[in-house]
């Protein structure tokens, strides 16, 4: 995986996927999708029983996630813990388990939409008799732990917490309509058997367990002022509504209450729905038509947030393949260094940067500096802060429309990539330089991680990318660890500490000097790898990180050939896979991180009227709901990869910003880029 999102400006017009719905996926403009390559496409065929990624909706209440797919059935959900095995995974195989919520015999609402400002989806239905409301939320509400401190909790606490129920509301607004739940978990990745029981009285409530799993699961409670019936492996219920009936379901894992009826259920969705508005208001936001792409970046990025211990998801999900049908598919549900500082300044950028704290306090604890203990900065950890993840495949799981192997855990963890020192180093700068002070208690890491940069700088290692092919001398990893010299020397100036501040910077200038030696060729353009002309998407990063200024020629000549000759259909590739060793057969789609990268790079160089198109194009791709996936299919717009992606978020925000500014410097004044 990898790195680092209004004047009223209204969009120029722009070439729209087809099938927008079918749209975009870790580890330059063109013209119209071809409609043919969309109609005939098997992944977007009207009979393939698999959702397209892109229409899934995610929500979250900043410990678990979920995915609820057009048809009202949440497809993916692991409790208690994003990264725990599944209770429902219809997602990677269609009978590991679903929760749906929806008219009978209709598959297809009428409209779905986010409330404004909010992680709570409302689907509307039409029926031949009526219309209902739907709305679903991870409930969240006032901090509860106030009696005995919370077992999983590490951060300060805040106003809200999560209170660990899937909350869904119904609502008849007109006519008469045939209502239909059925909720059939599979537990422990569909490795498990479910018994349902009742747990009251009468037909309202009822509790799944897992049983002949391969560890202990959770117990989930099922509360409702419907009439469950219990069928197997199944809870069911049905019923008919009339206009101004309401109803609702509860799922829930904790010792948290459930709502005993539907008011009580309607106003822990207010609640639910305060919390996130009170979140996004501390944010900066442009009167600009883009506006809402950067409030929904920015609530999706806080909601890949895990808040016991701020650590922050690259996404939520696992092995939705980069490749249609292939093997490129990999867990993601870690929290990768790099994705997360990047993600930092996306956050940074909008004004929110309270996550940040949580963030280093995460990096604190992982490194040992808080017990007294010294462990090198890894790839990733779980969000537990766990250093192994190790890594397995599922065989008796099917795989997102067929594409196998299913993947959990991340063999990635324990690879040498040597850019992680440099992001990290420079999100702290990001986040330390307004007030001018390094933390006392991070110092001792920085200094770790500026160590760590000396020492392997001149090494090779598997890059941004994480290929797993041999190690190289990657480019971007060079500067990336230029990065974390420059932006420790300026630490450590502003902590007091001169000696190192003079040693550090002189260490820069000497890595500074080794990769233009070595990292660019006779075009003058910035390559993969040391002594090969391959390109690679990471290098749009050398202006974005302030390596060289924007108007230096190899700068220039560097963007305009990635746009130039590493596009399909316009949208980036992170490189040719011909020309890369890494350990992987098949194609991929483009990495809309970038494509974002370029609109940004584009944005430096001066050419903002090539940088505003490609942004509208991309921002087209967006799904329905404005989420993306980590690439896109350029010939069919389909999203692939991961999903929601942090990654990509966080280089939206960066993009759109960028854009805006420059075009407010064009009538008043000097362009600000987005993050610095």
């Amino acid at each position: 995986m990898t790195p680092p999102e209004d004047a009223a400006v209204t969009p120029l017009p722009v070439a729209t996927p087809v099938d927008q719905a079918s749209t975009f996926g870790h580890d330059a403009d063109s013209g119209p999708v071809d409609p043919e390559a969309t109609a005939f496409s098997p992944a977007t065929a009207a009979h393939n029983a698999f959702p397209p990624i892109g229409d899934y909706a995610f929500l979250s209440d900043t410990e678990t996630n979920c995915l609820i797919a057009r048809n009202g059935a949440v497809e993916w959900m692991c409790v208690p813990r994003p990264d725990s095995p599944s209770v429902f995974g219809a997602i990677l195989d269609r009978t590991a388990g679903h929760f749906r919520l929806a008219p009978y015999g209709v598959n297809v609402p009428v409209d779905r939409r986010y409330l404004p400002g909010s992680l709570i989806i409302e689907t509307t239905w039409q029926t031949e008799t009526g219309w209902i409301v739907v709305r679903d939320a991870l409930v969240m509400g006032p901090w509860h732990d106030n009696e005995r401190r919370s077992t999983t909790h590490r951060r300060t606490p805040t106003d809200w917490d999560a209170e660990h129920i899937l909350l869904r509301t119904v609502r008849c607004v007109s006519g008469t309509v045939e209502l239909s739940m059925s909720c059939e978990p599979a537990f422990d990745y569909h490795r498990g058997n479910t018994v349902w029981e009742y747990s009251g009285p009468a037909y309202g409530d009822a509790i799944a367990t897992g049983v002949d799993t391969t560890r202990p699961g959770p117990t989930l409670k099922l509360t409702t002022d419907l009439r469950l019936g219990l069928e197997g492996r199944e809870a069911r219920a049905r019923t008919r509504l009339v206009e101004g009936d309401d109803r609702f379901v509860a799922l829930s894992w904790s010792r948290q209450p459930a709502p005993q009826n539907f008011e009580e259920a309607a106003q822990k969705m207010w609640a639910t729905s305060e919390c996130w508005r009170q979140w996004i208001n501390v944010g900066r936001f442009p009167d600009h038509p883009w506006r809402t792409h950067l409030q929904r970046s920015a609530l999706t990025l806080k909601g890949l947030t895990y808040s016991p211990t701020g650590a922050l998801l690259a996404a939520a999900t696992t092995s939705l393949p980069e490749t249609p049908g292939g093997e490129r598919n990999w867990d993601y549900r870690y929290a990768w260094v790099r994705d997360s500082t990047f993600a930092l300044w996306g956050l940074y950028t909008l004004g929110l940067d309270r996550e940040a704290d949580d963030f280093f306090s995460f990096i604190a604890d992982v490194s040992g500096v808080t017990n007294s203990q010294h462990h090198p900065l890894q790839v990733m950890y779980g969000v537990g802060g766990e250093r192994t993840l190790e890594e397995e495949e599922l065989h008796h799981l099917s795989g997102y429309d067929g594409a196998r192997p299913v993947r959990i855990g991340n063999g990635a963890y324990n690879q040498a990539q040597h850019d992680i020192w440099g992001t990290m180093l420079d999100s702290v700068y990001l986040n330390t330089k307004s007030n001018e002070a390094v933390p006392e208690t991070l110092w001792p890491v920085l200094k770790a991680q500026v160590e760590e940069a000396v020492k392997n700088w001149r090494k090779p290692d598997r890059g941004i990318w994480e290929v797993r092919g041999e190690p190289q001398h990657f480019t971007s990893s060079k500067v990336m660890c230029w990065v974390a010299l420059d932006r420790g020397s300026r630490l450590a100036a502003l902590h007091g500490e001169k000696s190192y501040a003079k040693t550090w910077a002189g260490i820069a200038d000497e890595i500074r000097e080794d990769i233009l030696e070595h990292g660019v060729n006779d075009r003058g353009v910035f390559t993969q790898r040391y002594g090969d002309d391959a390109l690679d998407a990471s290098l749009l990063l050398v202006p974005l990180l302030r390596f060289l200024p924007s108007d230096d020629h190899r700068v220039r000549n560097t963007v305009l050939a990635i746009a130039d000759e590493l596009t399909d259909h316009g949208l980036v590739l992170r490189y040719r896979v011909e020309e890369t060793d890494d350990g992987l057969s098949g194609e991929e789609g483009t990495f809309t991180i970038c494509s974002f990268w370029l609109v940004s790079a584009l944005v430096e160089i001066g050419e903002l009227p090539r940088a505003k198109n490609l942004c509208e194009r991309l921002l087209s791709y967006s799904s329905p709901l404005k989420l993306y996936a980590e690439e896109i299919d350029a010939s069919t717009g389909q999203h692939l990869g991961n999903f929601p992606q942090a990654f990509t978020h966080l280089a939206l925000i960066n993009a759109v910003m960028h854009v805006i500014r420059a075009e407010e410097a064009a009538s008043h004044g000097t362009f600000q880029p987005a993050h610095h």
